[in-house]
């Protein structure tokens, strides 16, 4: 696994700017929806990696290299998801747009917990505890408000979108 730290400080307070929010809503849009299916979720491990997290596909939006182990294989995976940071630790959340299954990364950190992200070594922890997880979720709408749709996806799918913190090792 690659151990190039870049992984820029997302602030979930900061005030986002009007070209933030346009990526944001197209990306749930169905044209925006299919161009992340074909398109960026392929290229973006790829862009991450050999940019040393400078450059994505999601633009303003920030994303990193999440590097997991496979649950079964063992194997190096490489994932770009979205992040913000709560003080020195870092959330991520599989949403999956909102889809019935968790994502395959999700099931990889569950089986193995020390991940890097964006070049940094960490702890993947799931986030069980309710209070937490409500004021994680305020935060993670200030920085994507698109979640509140992927929650309302799922919980018609009969999913409850798992949230994950990393904490520094």
């Amino acid at each position: 696994m690659a151990h190039v730290p870049n992984l820029r400080y997302v602030d979930p307070h900061k005030r986002r700017g009007r070209l933030y929010l346009a990526v944001g809503r197209f990306s749930t849009t169905k044209a925006g929806l299919w161009l992340a299916e074909q398109v960026a979720w392929k290229l973006d491990p790829l862009l991450l990696r050999l940019t040393g997290g400078r450059f994505s596909t999601t633009g303003p939006v920030a994303s990193a290299l999440l590097e997991t182990r496979g649950a079964r294989t063992g194997r190096p995976r490489r994932n770009a998801t979205l992040y913000f940071h709560d003080g020195d630790r870092v959330t991520i959340i599989p949403s999956l747009r909102g889809w019935a299954r968790n994502p395959a990364w999700y099931h990889n950190l569950r089986r193995h917990s020390d991940v890097v992200y964006g070049g940094v070594p960490f702890r993947a922890e799931i986030v069980e505890d309710t209070a937490e997880r409500e004021r994680l979720w305020n935060l993670a709408d200030r920085v994507y408000p698109q979640y509140a749709t992927f929650r309302d996806q799922a919980a018609a799918a009969g999913r409850t979108i798992p949230m994950v913190r990393l904490v520094p090792r």
